[in-house]
């Protein structure tokens, strides 16, 4: 791949299924300290009802008639709340106190809109005010400083929303494959006169030597196995072998769908949510092996939750709160925050009890250990103590 081939790709958004951000140096505030987190997107908006499931209590089920989840099908994990029984995989990391689930994280003024409300999640904004770049960009970006690092992020997806930065190395690929199979012809400068196209022509030499560097590393490094053949099996194999050839990246992106559930829930969403349990967990036990989870935090997100209620299809359409979990093998694992008060609806939909951009705060500060972030304001005594301190 010569150069004058890259900065046209690179002016299309596209260079051989590989994209970037990177605009130059990077400002010296803060020492990382090489933790890594997969963030993991459930495409759709998932059904949080029918994921933590409000057991005992007895508005869910007269919320839900058809489609509130028996006994059953759920698996308890303690007096109020249980898993929909297809994440029997995770119960193995909530016994080890690996697994924490989130309460009625949402935002004001929520829009339900999967375009609109998954730029806000990814970008840190909320109904009144949209965010302007990845919301983890700026603090990993800064707390990286000059360290010369592999990618501050990589994406095995194939869109760069989250990662959107005018700074930092944030690269979206399908496969580690990529690397492999591209070439790199390093040749003389162009020499152009116009600024941009100068700026541009930077930009393609750090993307080249960066490609090239990756892939010195993943041709030495071993394959995966023992993961499930599935959609988030695969990308979650391909983030496995990248921590494997010794990536010095400590964001990854990996995305699940089909949470859109407007109908014939039960099933799908089963079906789905087995998926999500094998390969978190098989995740897990890879990465066990490889001394590699007590480094490791998935966190997963999406765009709302659903109605309370169920519709006359079988399903439920978009909502607002939802719990998310996290997962790693530095947790103090079990339930935080507050649950929705599924008397008390808004609309039609359980109120978030805490806003998603504590989560983030609580991800940079206590696991990247950068306390002063772009979310600091948000800091919640709720999730103190999610994290295993020294």
């Amino acid at each position: 791949m010569n150069r004058r081939t890259m900065i046209k790709q690179l002016l299309g958004l596209s260079a051989a299924g590989v994209a970037i951000n990177s605009n130059g140096p990077l400002a010296q505030q803060l020492k990382a300290n090489g933790q890594r987190l997969i963030l993991l997107e459930l495409t759709g908006a998932n059904d949080g009802l029918n994921t933590l499931v409000p057991y005992s209590n007895n508005e869910y089920y007269s919320l839900r008639p058809k489609i509130g989840l028996p006994q059953s099908k759920i698996i308890t994990l303690d007096d109020d709340f249980a898993l929909h029984s297809s994440l029997k995989p995770l119960m193995k990391l909530w016994e080890r106190s690996e697994l924490a689930w989130v309460h009625g994280l949402g935002y004001p003024k929520p829009n339900r809109s999967h375009f609109k409300s998954i730029a806000l999640w990814e970008t840190g904004g909320d109904g009144s005010a949209d965010g302007d770049r990845g919301w983890i960009t700026h603090d990993i970006e800064h707390a990286y400083g000059q360290r010369i690092t592999d990618a501050h992020g990589i994406s095995l997806v194939d869109d760069m929303a989250l990662f959107d930065s005018p700074a930092g190395r944030w690269l979206s690929m399908k496969s580690a494959s990529q690397l492999l199979q591209a070439e790199y012809n390093p040749s003389e400068s162009e020499g152009f006169s116009n600024p941009l196209l100068q700026q541009v022509e930077q930009q393609s030499r750090e993307l080249e030597s960066m490609l090239a560097s990756l892939s010195s590393k993943l041709d030495e490094a071993p394959e995966v196995k023992r993961m499930p053949k599935t959609g988030l099996g695969a990308q979650l194999a391909e983030v496995i072998r990248l921590i494997r050839a010794g990536l010095d990246t400590p964001v990854y992106r990996v995305r699940i769908g089909g949470f859109d559930t407007h109908e014939n829930q039960l099933g799908r969403h089963a079906r789905i949510l087995a998926e999500l349990g094998k390969a978190v967990s098989a995740t897990r036990f890879v990465l066990k092996q490889d001394k590699e989870w007590e480094n490791t935090l998935i966190v997963s997100y999406s765009e709302f939750g659903r109605r309370a209620t169920e519709n006359k299809s079988g399903g439920t359409d978009h909502g607002t709160a939802a719990p998310h979990f996290l997962a790693g093998g530095a947790l103090n694992g079990g339930l935080f925050g507050r649950s929705p008060d599924l008397a008390g609806l808004v609309d039609g939909d359980p109120e978030h009890t805490m806003d998603y951009r504590s989560l983030y705060e609580q991800v940079l500060s206590g696991w990247f250990e950068i306390g002063q972030n772009r979310f600091s304001g948000y800091r919640n005594q709720a999730l103190r103590g999610i994290f295993k301190t020294a």
